[in-house]
């Protein structure tokens, strides 16, 4: 066949092909933000990709994932933001809390954001109505914050003698702020001396649990931050080596040998924040999605650490507790 007829023949099987095969859309991409680091975060970034898988939306086959984790480093996350907008993403998960949901808000006021938040996202200024959410914002709020004086109130429950508490907060978070006002307003019903500790990184953790011992501190609240999440290990390591009792914010710190948690599980926030990234991404607004609220408080007891620290559980707490593990 000569050259000539031979490109006529292809040409005219190009106009048989599907459409689709000659204009393919490109994979959209997720942005992923987050205050804290990869490797700790891992349980909840596999939750996220569950919700993704929910709508239809597996990851480098539906849809690319851009991630930029801050490792604590809050200061980074404009930045990164801003990166992830010059990236085009269809939408960007600001994850890492409040602080993570601010610094995409700042970088972007048409790309979707989807937020996890542990506080009241009304009062916060990032949507106006949790029903129905204005701009380009919503997600999920824990409301985790407003329950400090219900950790405060099992531990003093199991522990009747105690009378100090110690809350430990990352001081460049919003959420500290808010926790330690409403620990400070606790004390007065409960007669309980109050000392704040705070700390930024893995070394000034360490610190402040030494000086947990100077100040003959006899139990710990711990913040919910999503760094000290992702430093969870370290920190109930800590609290069982210096033998101090102390409540949590999610399961993942008892899962690890904390003594106890309560609040909503942060992992099905995750995949609810996966879910939601799925509908945008077909199409949906985020005006028309409302922020979800928190269906289930997890009250998680570690028998192993109980035991460790010479305390002995009621038996009615036993009860009280969704899980017990041994």
């Amino acid at each position: 066949m000569k050259r000539r007829q031979f490109l006529g023949v292809v040409g005219g099987a190009a106009a048989f092909w599907p459409l689709s095969a000659l204009t393919q859309a490109p994979i959209p991409k997720i942005g992923f933000l987050n205050s804290a680091s990869s490797g700790p975060t891992a349980p909840l970034l596999a939750a996220f990709r569950r919700g993704l898988g929910e709508g239809g939306y597996v990851e480098d086959r539906d849809v690319v994932i851009e991630y930029r984790w801050a490792e604590g480093q809050y200061e980074r996350l404009p930045a990164m933001a801003s990166d992830l907008v010059k990236q085009r993403v269809a939408l960007i998960a600001a994850t890492g809390g409040i602080v993570s949901a601010r610094a995409a808000m700042d970088a972007t006021s048409t790309i979707p954001i989807l937020f996890v938040s542990g506080f009241d996202p009304v009062k916060l200024g990032l949507v106006k109505s949790l029903s129905r959410p204005t701009g380009n914002v919503t997600g999920v709020s824990v409301f985790t914050t407003e329950l400090v004086s219900k950790r405060i109130q099992l531990l003093r429950d199991i522990l009747p003698s105690v009378k100090s508490c110690a809350l430990l907060v990352n001081p460049n978070s919003v959420v500290a702020e808010i926790e330690i006002k409403e620990l400070e307003a606790i004390p007065a019903s409960l007669g309980l001396q109050v000392q704040i500790l705070k700390a930024i990184n893995e070394r000034e953790i360490s610190d402040a649990f030494s000086g947990i011992d100077q100040g003959r501190i006899e139990s710990l609240l711990v913040s919910a931050d999503p760094f000290f999440t992702s430093l969870r290990r370290q920190i109930t390591d800590l609290a069982n080596r210096h033998r101090l009792p102390a409540a949590y914010p999610w399961r993942e710190y008892a899962e690890v040998g904390g003594l106890m948690s309560y609040g909503p599980s942060i992992t099905e926030a995750f995949r609810q924040i996966g879910t939601y990234a799925g509908l945008i991404l077909r199409g949906s607004r985020p005006e028309d999605l409302p922020v979800q609220l928190p269906t289930k408080f997890e009250f998680i007891i570690n028998q192993r650490s109980a035991k460790a620290l010479g305390i002995n559980i009621p038996p009615s707490f036993f009860a009280l507790a969704h899980e017990v593990i041994d």
